[in-house]
């Protein structure tokens, strides 16, 4: 039953992604200069689960100055290396996928 629902809320979130209704966690750093999506969620809640983990993960990275904030977007570009010049396009992957 776990799996259905996994499966319906991939297919919901994918909907939602597709609309512009999907949440994203913003992540900006200081060092380096940059901001980055992750995502999409199908509500804010879920988004915010996810916030430590991202924020870890970049810690271990070496970045400093970490904010955040939770917002309904659709960003064409996952990571903006600002101090860099560059744009960098990680592929985009629903959250749930890895979990099926």
């Amino acid at each position: 039953m776990k799996n259905v629902w996994n499966n319906f809320k991939e297919l919901l979130t994918n909907a939602y992604q597709n609309l512009g209704l999907a949440w994203w966690v913003e992540l900006k750093t200081q060092t380096p200069n940059c901001t980055y999506y992750f995502g999409p969620f199908l509500s804010s809640a879920d988004a915010k689960v996810a916030i430590q983990g991202y924020v870890e993960d970049l810690e271990q990275e070496g970045a400093q100055g970490i904010s955040f904030d939770i917002k309904r977007c659709k960003p064409s570009v996952l990571t903006v290396a600002d101090d860099l010049g560059e744009w960098i396009d990680r592929k985009v992957k629903p959250v749930f996928s890895g979990q099926i």
